[in-house]
């Protein structure tokens, strides 16, 4: 990048789409040797109107739209010359109109439109636009007055936005980028893209998320940059003053979303673009897969091994070596003779079975998908009107338009037989979509974008996301009642409605360990909580340390596969030696033990919006040290877990936020708000769980469902001040929760210096079957002589054990307990 002092007007102009703006270069994919386009500003304000909700200013030319979309949410258009696109999003897919007040006022300077909660200022003067909170702070402004240029290669233009950031401003989100945990100083694109072994600071990557989180001072905010072309964001880079997002075609709409917390930016940010299917709950169990498992005889192997050894596993995974030449929705005969059978077997085992598939059709006359899609003009065209053609796994390709409705109802239907074998998942990937050679579709292939159509350029980033939705949908028809399990390379804004994700094809190394626990928070905090990393890498090899702290992070990871290439060596959890697989073994039984807690904190994710992994800096936003802390986070907001990335890691400073904590594992009490030195043996990892908390356990399974369990169990932490704790229960793979059958359970526990209570709410219709809870309660201050539940005294011992837990069995409609000295 050339410093500023040194461009010239000449070599400005060199290039039709560089930008220069008061010291930030944008610079997007420069082309030599074309004509220089001029760059225009919004200029002053000369005339607005207002058609309910929305507000439209001009300054002659060009429009302004600002929408109220709620009380906390307000979004901003740009129309260069005064037309609108049509509106329409695949990431918002029905925008919730929840401001009931709202006002518009005009003062000799500015404009202010403003809600209870927040107003946006447009100055007449210059054209900027600001965000203040209803105490007129400023949240977020203007550096530059919105602008663009033409695009003289597609048409259109490039828009842009730069924003001022102050000093300390620190910046979150962005997808599952692979920098710092705070963006500030990054500079950064999304473009999906096939990023076999990624480095540390590579980018692009596989998905596009355009949403990112700012604290400023002490309130967060969110900024939702709904464009699907290709985007690029500068947080602080060139300017340390200035903050940019701009993209290479389509509309300037970006979405202000109020917090003032972190985590109330996150939900409303679900409010626009949803929150995760709640999935069924084998899917939260430890899953294994490799590149590939065959024949037959190879899966069976696998399956025999995880249960005579007794390892919890859930699910095992067919990548593309289970297909005729890799042909998707075909098995190879010879590798799989009677896949119905072997999945039955499997299935009776307790393992479901999940298989991929990829976008790529074989051009081949006699394969049926193939002359259906061609039949039915399902596939993509360029300009020209011939097909869209590229080389991937089965050779040459052509590649079904997911953007077209009907073609997503046909894929959907594709699935009918695999779902009638027995197939449990489908695993969507090389969806960004990735091209042998090229590396993806030339940007002239047409899409039909649900009727407003467009260029590869405006569907590139939405193309996998599109896949998944059809496999997702499609699936949910098959399986009737069932809930499916889907899960995605690629991905845009919204793809967690349809889909789990995966950070891709990492490596097998210790920086790669630690980036991946950046970049599941990263991507919990950009909407997308159901993500994990393939265990142990993908390509390289992993010594038995490593793999061991990867199945440890894995455990807090919401997705937990283990999953690697075929020209590495075997890496399930015994294949290093009894001494690591007594470990592994120990970590993946914790993550079937705690797999309620787990449950429970997907369905808060579903239902309310909350991010399932929450970094330090959302948890203490004001204060700015932890606005670089990325080491640590908490599973839900109870389990506070910090991995141990280092080899030879003998010890770990861990930061506990405010409050109270206990040591999972020695039941010790520590205060908060500074930072401990915590021992880290091979087989211990750093775990707390706040004060008050009530943390629902299972009896340890091979796999879900193996047993209806007789009992719950709910380790129940001493508090001297009121906590809340929640427990949600289904039916565990069905949509019967959507009918209100499901039991949400809320424990209010609260304690002094001679008395502790706990006391239980429950909503929903399901009954489970088990009549009994198995409470264990830890680390009383006083020596308990009397129980009280729902005023009957309890009959029980009070025997307390060498962790100073008291252990208690009551009716699970309990609604009082009292402890007392």
């Amino acid at each position: 990048m050339e410093d500023k002092k040194e461009i010239t007007e000449e070599t400005q102009n060199q290039y039709s789409i560089e930008q220069l703006d008061e010291g930030i270069q944008h610079v997007n994919n420069p082309v030599v040797g074309v004509q220089p386009v001029e760059k225009k500003y919004l200029t002053a304000v000369k005339e607005y109107n207002q058609l309910y909700n929305n507000f439209y200013f001009s300054d002659g030319d060009a429009r302004v739209e600002v929408r109220v979309v709620s009380d906390e949410i307000i979004r901003v258009r740009m129309a260069p010359h005064g037309t609108f696109l049509e509106d329409f999003s695949y990431a918002v897919p029905q925008t919730e109109q929840r401001a009931t007040v709202f006002s518009f006022n005009e003062t000799v300077d500015a404009y202010k439109v403003s809600t209870n909660t927040i107003a946006c200022i447009i100055y007449k003067e210059n054209f900027h636009i600001a965000f203040a909170d209803n105490i007129d702070t400023i949240i977020n402004e203007d550096a530059i007055a919105m602008h663009w240029e033409e695009n003289l290669d597609y048409g259109g233009y490039y828009v842009y936005a730069t924003k001022k950031a102050t000093e300390t401003e620190a910046f979150y989100g962005l997808g599952d980028k692979t920098v710092d945990l705070n963006l500030r100083g990054s500079r950064l694109q999304n473009w999906n893209s096939d990023t076999y072994s990624f480095a540390k600071g590579q980018d692009p990557l596989y998905r596009s998320i355009p949403f990112y989180i700012g604290i400023n001072g002490e309130t967060s905010y969110g900024i939702f940059f709904d464009n699907t072309f290709k985007t690029q964001f500068d947080f602080a880079h060139e300017n340390a003053g200035q903050t940019s997002f701009w993209a290479d075609g389509g509309e300037l709409q970006y979405y202000y979303i109020h917090g003032p917390k972190m985590i109330d930016v996150v939900k409303r940010y679900h409010i626009l673009t949803g929150t995760h299917q709640l999935p069924p709950m084998w899917a939260l169990g430890f899953h294994q897969c490799r590149w590939s498992y065959y024949p037959e005889s190879k899966v069976k192997d696998i399956a025999r091994n995880f249960r005579e050894r007794k390892i919890p596993c859930d699910a095992i995974y067919l990548d593309i070596d289970y297909m005729d030449g890799y042909r998707c929705f075909t098995w190879n005969k010879k590798y799989f003779p009677d896949p119905k059978r072997m999945i039955k077997e499997l299935a009776d085992d307790g393992f479901k079975t999940v298989v991929i598939i990829d976008p790529g059709i074989k051009v081949d006359e006699n394969y049926w998908v193939f002359r259906e899609g061609k039949e039915k003009r399902y596939f993509c065209r360029r300009c020209d009107d011939y097909f869209m053609e590229g080389y991937v796994w089965p050779g040459r390709c052509q590649f079904p338009d997911f953007t077209n409705p009907e073609v997503r109802e046909w894929w959907g239907g594709l699935f009918k037989e695999l779902a009638e074998t027995g197939v449990a998942g489908v695993w969507n990937d090389m969806n960004e979509p990735a091209v042998f050679g090229t590396g993806t579709f030339p940007v002239d292939v047409r899409h039909n974008y649900d009727g407003y159509r467009g260029s590869h350029r405006k569907a590139h980033n939405v193309y996998g996301m599109q896949m998944v939705r059809a496999t997702y949908d499609g699936l949910k028809k098959q399986y009737k009642s069932k809930r499916p399990f889907t899960i995605t390379r690629a991905g845009y804004s919204g793809v967690q409605r349809y889909s789990s994700v995966w950070t891709g094809d990492n490596v097998a190394s210790w920086e790669h360990l630690k980036l991946g626990t950046v970049q599941c928070q990263r991507l919990s905090m950009s909407g997308i909580s159901f993500c994990g990393t393939d265990i142990g890498g993908f390509s390289g090899e992993p010594d038995a340390e490593l793999f061991t702290r990867w199945i440890q992070f894995g455990v807090f990871s919401p997705f937990m596969r283990a999953h690697s290439a075929g020209d590495t060596r075997e890496r399930e959890p015994w294949s290093f030696g009894e001494e690591y697989e007594a470990i592994n073994r120990k970590f993946i039984e914790l993550r079937y033990r705690l797999l309620p807690y787990i449950y429970s904190a997907f369905w808060e994710q579903h239902r309310y919006g909350f991010p399932i992994l929450r970094p330090v800096a959302m948890l203490e936003q004001a204060d700015q040290t932890n606005h670089y802390r990325e080491n640590e986070f908490t599973f839900g907001d109870k389990i506070l877990v910090a991995p141990v990335t280092e080899p030879g890691q003998k010890s770990k400073i861990v930061y506990l936020p405010k409050g109270k904590w206990y040591d999972y594992w020695t039941h010790d009490l520590i205060e908060g708000g500074a930072e401990i030195t915590v021992n880290t043996p091979l087989d211990s990892m750093p775990i707390f769980v706040r004060a008050g908390s009530v943390i629902p356990e299972s009896p340890l399974m091979q796999y879900v469902g193996e047993f209806e369990p007789d009992e719950v169990m709910f380790q129940v932490y001493y508090a001297d001040y009121e906590v809340n704790s929640f427990c949600y229960e289904d039916h565990g793979d069905t949509f019967a929760y959507e009918q209100d059958i499901y039991m949400e359970k809320k424990f209010v526990v609260n304690g002094d210096a001679s008395s502790f209570t706990i006391r239980q709410s429950i909503e929903g219709l399901f009954t489970p079957r088990y009549e009994t809870y198995d409470l264990k309660i830890i680390s009383l201050p006083f020596k308990p002589a009397r129980i009280v539940v729902d005023n009957k005294d309890y009959a029980g011992s009070l025997e307390e054990d060498e962790l100073k837990c008291i252990r208690i069995k009551v009716n699970k409609n309990f609604k009082y307990i009292q402890v007392l000295a």
